[in-house]
């Protein structure tokens, strides 16, 4: 008997130690919370404190299990007695950052947040704050505004929208014309994009106002664009049908915003860029049509995604990138960027198209986003980098 309870005693004190050992392994918590800008209006939720951490609350007594899942990764959230759930993740880094909850497996958005296009679906967003994000801050200064166009597309037999992005002084300088950057946005992401998650409208009111860019119009367009399916067989939707969006952009936007706007309608005052996605169909765009596009941008993506492997110039795109320096009278800018954490594939497509470019003796333009990945930040930051090279 005695030594059974030596024993007891003895296991009690280990396990006390483990627990010391385990509380003390846990990291500690900032309690520095602020509500995110992406928060409702009169909503405490989500939140960010200094390191970076997300804090999300939810109502839902009945519910048995609730994770926050933010950046690919699920936090286990806790219920309080008034059937309140709440839970951290880790640091993120800064800058703009899909996420979503899942309440007994069914994954729902944050009640608390404004809502974005992403991913595919209409859902939560959260700002982490970054040292630098003076250049998309709302200011006082003028400001242009955000038009929505609507369109009915004859090729898609659909109505369609774009966003019109107009600088501070369009409608007071009424002799004024501008030259026009079309603008395009991701994968899973709409003509929404780059004005809600990418302050596109805000980055150019900034720096119009410190005359480092040259006012412009902005055209931001769905680059999801299909021909109607024919017959009782053809696909609805998927693989099998075929992307029209080259065709809409150049026959029916174009010609549209050419139409209603007081653009400089010509090849040297037109511009398009695109991120990811919209990168690729940007390359390949104005690549088609160099009779229309005279400056050039890919953000995080290139024409070659998601290949890293040595592109061939005589065979790439038809041939369109083998004699760089006649390419390169033709193009004023041709501009790349990326962040520094880009998962695979990006680094090494990326890497590829430039070594292409290198070998064809094709001058282009390389930025690098410091400490950010595939997302809106490195986007921001491209544009902002990109613009003042415009129509110079």
């Amino acid at each position: 008997m005695k030594r059974h309870i030596i024993g007891l005693v003895i296991l009690m004190l280990t396990f006390s130690s483990w627990s010391c050992l385990a509380q003390t392994d846990q990291p500690t918590v900032k309690e520095d919370f602020n509500p995110s800008s992406t928060s409702q209006p009169g909503k405490e939720y989500p939140q960010v404190n200094s390191e970076g951490r997300v804090r999300t609350s939810i109502s839902a007594p009945e519910a048995h299990k609730v994770l926050l899942d933010i950046g690919g990764v699920k936090f286990d959230m806790t219920k309080d007695e008034n059937g309140v759930w709440t839970g951290d993740s880790d640091p993120q880094d800064p800058g703009f950052h899909y996420y979503q909850m899942w309440v007994d497996g069914a994954a729902v958005p944050d009640p608390n947040s404004l809502y974005f296009y992403g991913a595919g679906r209409w859902g939560s967003g959260v700002e982490v704050p970054c040292d630098d994000q003076d250049f998309f801050a709302l200011k006082n200064v003028p400001h242009g505004q955000v038009r929505e166009q609507l369109y009915y597309s004859q090729i898609t037999e659909k109505w369609r929208r774009c966003f019109v992005y107009t600088p501070p002084d369009y409608e007071q300088n009424v002799s004024a014309r501008y030259p026009v950057l079309y603008l395009q946005h991701g994968s899973f992401e709409d003509e929404t994009g780059w004005a809600n998650q990418g302050k596109a409208n805000l980055i150019l009111d900034n720096l119009i106002a410190d005359k480092k860019a040259v006012p412009m119009i902005i055209v931001m367009d769905n680059g999801y664009a299909m021909k109607p399916s024919r017959g009782a067989d053809a696909p609805r939707r998927g693989p099998g049908m075929f992307s029209a969006f080259e065709d809409v952009l150049i026959k029916e936007v174009i010609p549209m915003i050419d139409a209603s706007y007081r653009t400089i309608a010509d090849r040297e005052h037109r511009a398009m860029a695109g991120l990811s996605m919209g990168a690729n169909q940007t390359i390949r765009i104005t690549m088609n049509n160099l009779d229309m596009f005279s400056h050039i941008g890919g953000f995080s993506g290139t024409s070659n995604y998601p290949s890293p492997d040595k592109i061939d110039r005589a065979a790439f795109m038809d041939g369109k990138f083998k004699d760089g320096k006649a390419l390169g009278k033709k193009i004023k800018l041709f501009w790349l960027g990326m962040g520094t954490k880009e998962p695979n594939p990006f680094p090494g497509s990326i890497a590829a198209f430039r070594e292409m470019l290198d070998e064809a003796g094709m001058k282009h333009v390389y930025y690098e986003s410091p400490g950010t990945a595939h997302e809106w930040l490195t986007w921001r930051r491209s544009l902002y980098q990109f613009s003042p090279l415009l129509f110079r």
